[in-house]
């Protein structure tokens, strides 16, 4: 009897075992060759690619954008330009600086200095310039491969009759335009419907959803909303040749038109737009670069993290109009009305003044305040 129960036991021990192990097997076999889950625990929502606004693409852009002020034996002029590459070189069109005994260009942030030509073509009015200060600093994007369709949004940066960073919203109107005008000649360009008028020519058509150039604004028909813009792609290979191939050594840089030490009253257009600037820059919230706008003695009172720290908490801000400007003590002083939107605060509008004078031959804000608020 005990010896049948001891062989009952093993028996069943060993069933168990088998059983057991065909349980695991079958278990093993579900787990790796049944499809895998399609709920994951994270899920991934892909994004817009268009991940900046038209504001901050327009902004980033007029970082680069240059008002070119020309001198010539008979007259003066103003056109646009815009930075390419990390050597300090701007593309204009040639038509902007022929015949030039001086060249200067003014940046956004209203520093001017003495440019040299480094290359033209009346033929295909192009040209390039040089401002040994620029070396480094960051550039615009140039977009040679894409192939620009009617109806693309765009938008034509420049200096429309000397208003610096001046922006026209429009679209590609028509493609392969071929036209003469004043001496002149202009084959395959883009048509746009964003008028080109004098201090617009040489700045940068841009694409809207990219921000990338794909084109140099150079003509347009007086009182209409026709313009031409060069396809970049189609004179990249004469720009790139000609900034691998010139020197500084090889280039002159003439004095400035303008006399820096000339009284500050002179300053008045470029000061009050250097305040609006500041504000611009403050409402994309590109604090570095209206950090920048400030005066020396300004930034060493307040340094750039409590500068940033002041303004971090800022939804908008907008400069609703100027009212009153006057030259004191050798700088121009405006009071302005700012309306300001901080985090769980209402809006209001608030009185600044801003003091703009000259620091080492460049304009700067030497001291803003806030006033009072206005009810």
């Amino acid at each position: 009897m005990t010896v049948i129960r001891k062989h009952f036991s093993l028996l069943l021990t060993i069933f168990i075992l088998l059983g057991g192990s065909v349980l695991l097997y079958r278990t093993y076999q579900q787990t790796f060759d049944s499809p895998i889950g399609t709920d994951p625990v994270v899920v991934f929502e892909p994004t817009n690619n268009r991940t900046q606004t038209l504001q901050q693409i327009i902004h980033e852009a007029q970082k680069n954008v240059v008002k070119i002020s020309v001198e010539t034996p008979v007259s003066n002029r103003v056109g646009s330009g815009f930075l390419y590459n990390n050597q300090g070189d701007i593309i204009t069109n040639a038509h902007v600086i022929e015949g030039a005994s001086v060249v200067e260009v003014t940046l956004s942030t209203t520093e001017t200095y003495p440019a040299a030509i480094v290359g033209m073509s009346k033929e295909k009015d192009i040209a390039v310039i040089r401002v040994p200060q620029l070396i480094n600093q960051r550039p615009m994007t140039i977009d040679t491969t894409q192939s620009v369709d009617i109806g693309t949004d765009i938008l034509a940066l420049g200096s429309p009759l000397g208003y610096q960073n001046s922006v026209s919203v429009g679209i590609i109107s028509g493609t392969n335009r071929s036209f003469d005008i004043d001496g002149y000649s202009y084959d395959e360009v883009y048509q746009i419907s964003s008028n080109i008028t004098h201090g617009n020519s040489g700045g940068p058509l841009i694409d809207q959803t990219t921000g990338n150039v794909i084109g140099i604004n150079s003509a347009g028909i007086s009182d209409t909303d026709i313009g031409f813009s060069i396809p970049i792609k189609d004179v990249m290979d004469d720009i790139a040749d000609w900034s691998a191939n010139t020197t500084n050594d090889e280039l002159t840089f003439p004095a400035t038109i303008h006399n820096q030490a000339s009284s500050i009253e002179n300053y008045k257009e470029d000061s009050y737009y250097l305040v609006q600037y500041f504000i611009d820059s403050l409402a994309i919230h590109d604090y570095i670069n209206a950090y920048a706008l400030l005066g020396s003695a300004y930034q060493r009172e307040r340094d750039y993290t409590a500068f940033r720290e002041h303004y971090i908490a800022l939804k908008s801000i907008n400069l609703i109009e100027q009212q009153q400007a006057n030259v004191e003590d050798d700088q121009w002083v405006f009071d302005v009305l700012v309306e300001e939107h901080r985090t769980d605060q209402e809006p209001k509008t608030v009185s600044y003044t801003f003091e703009i004078g000259l620091e080492n031959d460049q304009l700067k804000i030497l001291a803003y305040t806030n006033n009072h608020e206005v009810d």
